[in-house]
């Protein structure tokens, strides 16, 4: 009789809306948007792998932020679309699980990604003499390992204790996807251990990057403000906004989510938090990185170019 009121053996999403008509909207436009996410990523790689040119330590980090992004959407969308279009809004225990766990180590790969990039522009403009040595092929690749490898590793940690818990006050998950915040608020059991490395582990991930980035940035604006050129300036400048404007928005939404206190939490506030890093942020890093960069924009006219 313990086991069934502590084992669920499945969970309800409850989605974005109620409103039969809301779900409808939701699944074109996440539809529409998860195939420029899949696309735009995509082909980011494809043009970072086949131009010699962006055989750069910036372009490998960027390739390995799209796949992130790629993976990121994969692990949360097509699961939601198929929910929303379905009168069965269930997820199996170990599909929650495991959507839990890649979406925790997704996101975490993604706040050391982002600071490793800012360590990047960091060593080309302010130690330009000494950047090929330190951002060596084997020096870049042990920091996106070490990426991968951490955040997968801690975040099996957090899956492990949270399906752990008796989950009996009800199986509706009041969310699209299978979150921390939300599952902790269906257990019967006191959660603070959870919520403290939920906050401790989301504290290191986001002061460790937010500062790195923002150090970095630091010294890159005062090694700019240092260059007489103007045209030296404005290139300078435009190699690191666009990296600015991806992580204010990432880093914004994240410390949102999981820096907050229990009391604060709010249903509505949370899915639309979600949404933003889940969603919008992996389908706008391609857009926003292409646009602004000259060099990616010209690899992508040539290819043109050839198929036509």
């Amino acid at each position: 009789m313990e086991k069934n009121q502590t084992f669920v053996e499945k969970f309800i999403l409850l989605g974005l809306s109620a409103d039969s008509r809301l779900q409808s909207l939701f699944f074109f436009i996440f539809l529409f948007m998860y195939v420029i996410t899949a696309s735009g990523n995509l082909l980011l790689i494809i043009v970072v792998r086949l131009d010699p040119v962006l055989q750069t330590p910036m372009y490998f980090f960027l390739s390995h932020l799209s796949v992130n992004d790629i993976s990121m959407s994969t692990t949360i969308v097509p699961k939601m679309l198929a929910n929303t279009i379905s009168e069965d809004q269930s997820i199996s225990f170990v599909g929650c699980a495991a959507q839990m766990y890649f979406h925790l180590s997704l996101g975490s790969t993604e706040c050391l990604i982002l600071g490793t990039m800012a360590y990047d522009r960091y060593n080309a403009i302010c130690k330009p003499l000494h950047y090929t040595i330190i951002m060596n092929p084997k020096q870049c690749l042990c920091l996106t390992a070490s990426c991968w490898t951490f955040c997968f590793v801690i975040s099996m940690i957090h899956a492990v204790f949270t399906f752990q818990l008796p989950y009996c006050k009800s199986s509706n998950l009041n969310h699209f996807f299978c979150e921390i915040p939300p599952l902790l608020r269906l257990s019967c059991k006191d959660t603070k251990i959870n919520e403290v490395g939920v906050f401790i582990c989301g504290a290191f991930y986001f002061i460790f990057s937010f500062c790195l980035t923002y150090l970095s940035y630091f010294q890159i604006i005062s090694t700019i403000v240092k260059i007489h050129s103007v045209q030296g300036r404005h290139k300078a400048f435009s190699t690191c906004s666009s990296h600015l404007i991806v992580v204010s928005l990432y880093f914004g939404t994240i410390m949102f989510m999981y820096m907050r206190p229990q009391s604060k939490y709010s249903p509505d506030q949370d899915r639309a938090a979600a949404v933003l890093y889940t969603v919008v942020t992996p389908m706008l890093n391609p857009i926003i990185y292409s646009v602004r960069n000259k060099d990616i924009k010209g690899t992508i006219l040539k290819l043109i170019g050839k198929v036509q």
